[in-house]
């Protein structure tokens, strides 16, 4: 069961503190949305702009950086809401970056700019194992450690 705005929530609930200084229209659809006030299904337009305003407060601050790893896993309503603040923020201090292993263009987060990697080659695995791990690596484990990561690494 996919509860709509989780993943937003998640992200935001250390804003909420700012809640009270978004017009009261996004103040609202953002507190119904999160289970915060009563009232009908909020109009998804106005989350979008609460959360842009929430970010723009923040990072008036200071910059900020919104990482969101495993993106392709977001709810479809956070990630539509998500999007939509991504494509606004242009002015603003802040950054967001989406981690997905949806191929480019596609999903909830197309039309926003990406950079595609590609998975590491065995001998790029067997160079940054050496390079983080302390003293020798027995090659039995090392081959292990490649061969089970060779099933998460991108194509």
């Amino acid at each position: 069961m996919e509860l709509p705005f989780a993943a937003l929530h998640q992200l935001c609930g250390p804003m909420l503190g700012r809640l009270d200084r978004l017009p009261g229209p996004q103040r609202d659809a953002l507190g119904v949305a999160f289970g915060l006030r009563a009232g009908g299904a909020p109009d998804r337009f106005l989350i979008g702009l609460a959360v842009l305003g929430l970010l723009s407060d923040v990072a008036a601050g200071q910059p900020l950086l919104c990482l969101v790893d495993d993106a392709q896993r977001l709810d479809q309503a956070s990630a539509q809401v998500l999007a939509f603040a991504g494509r606004r923020l242009d002015a603003e201090s802040v950054a967001m970056l989406f981690g997905t292993r949806d191929p480019a263009g596609e999903g909830s987060l197309a039309g926003l700019p990406g950079l595609a990697l590609a998975g590491l080659s065995d001998a790029d695995c067997r160079a940054l194992l050496a390079s983080v791990l302390p003293g020798r690596l027995d090659e039995r484990v090392r081959d292990r450690i490649i061969a089970e990561s060779a099933a998460t690494r991108w194509p």
